[in-house]
């Protein structure tokens, strides 16, 4: 294969690869949405956690005694917040569409990239996405759309947030993998109190429920994490921030496929605003950043 082909090549496999980690992930969503009659969000979100936590452990094998203190508390706290994500992310789904709680979870990662910004053109984004949430806030006003899970689905986003700094933060300070599979222990951890007592009891009631819960773990966590650092060898972290951005367009076709819940009018026409608003803060930040920067930089993984 000649080097132009292979520089062809190269970004479409990483496209794919993209795509292949948020189907990954909002799959993954989907089946864990599917058994909360057998087992509760908080339950399924310790079951998921504890064995992602075991996976990433078991690859990356942590050395925690070598690190520093201020690295060890940056760790927990990456870790604290990832836990409280997947609980309130979890609690969110409980209460409405699929499509919404991932649309309304975006949110956050869009408030981080624009807090960074220092372009005018990006209030035009931060209009686009508020008016997305606008319309989903205003269905929970008329009694459409349960505003309670919209919240909680947005304090998952600002989790979400933190992730993305305290991940930078870790990934700075601890090489490879270490660092995230000690902090699926921590999140392991936060979930434990709220999810153990319920995840051991929908296992002894039926323990067929361990095999979609381990097939969460597998498809949002530990299969998604290795598509995507495959995709970033291949294509740029701001061309990944772009795809990113169809999170909520794959929730909202799992979510139909596996869960029937159907998108349409007002939740649609928001679902639109907040996608074109990432999509557009990831394109804006490429053009303006500089052409020395790394694939890898400035983009942790999805949680």
């Amino acid at each position: 294969m000649s080097r132009s082909s292979i520089a062809w090549f190269a970004p479409l496999v990483g496209v794919l690869l993209v795509v292949a980690a948020i189907s990954s992930v909002q799959l993954g969503a989907a089946i864990g949405k599917s058994i909360f009659d057998e087992i509760s969000p908080a339950g399924l979100t310790f079951v998921r956690l504890l064995l992602a936590a075991l996976v990433m452990v078991a690859i990356a094998r942590p050395r925690p005694g070598s690190w520093s203190r201020s690295t060890a508390l940056h760790v927990v706290a990456f870790g604290a917040v990832l836990g409280a994500m997947n609980l309130l992310y979890y609690a969110s789904l409980e209460r409405i569409p699929l499509s919404v709680a991932v649309t309304l979870e975006l949110v956050g990662p869009l408030a981080v990239a624009l807090a960074h910004s220092r372009r005018a053109s990006d209030v035009a984004w931060v209009l686009c996405a508020a008016a997305g949430v606008g319309i989903i806030a205003v269905q929970g006003f008329q009694g459409s759309i349960d505003l309670f899970g919209c919240a909680l689905a947005l304090a998952a986003g600002a989790c979400w947030g933190g992730y993305i700094m305290l991940s930078q933060c870790v990934g700075a300070r601890v090489p490879g993998l270490s660092g995230l599979s000690a902090a699926m222990v921590v999140g392991a951890l936060v979930a434990l109190p709220f999810g153990a007592v319920p995840a051991v009891r929908a296992v002894v009631d039926s323990p067929a429920v361990l095999g979609p819960a381990a097939l969460v773990a597998l498809l949002s966590s530990v299969l998604a994490y290795g598509l995507e650092l495959l995709a970033l060898r291949r294509i740029s972290a701001h061309s990944f921030g772009v795809f990113m951005a169809l999170e909520p367009a794959a929730a909202a076709l799992f979510g139909f496929l596996l869960l029937a819940e159907l998108v349409e009018g007002l939740d649609a026409l928001a679902i639109a605003l907040v996608v074109i608003a990432s999509a557009g803060v990831a394109i804006t930040t490429a053009r303006a950043a500089p052409r020395s920067s790394s694939p890898d930089e400035d983009l942790p993984p999805m949680p």
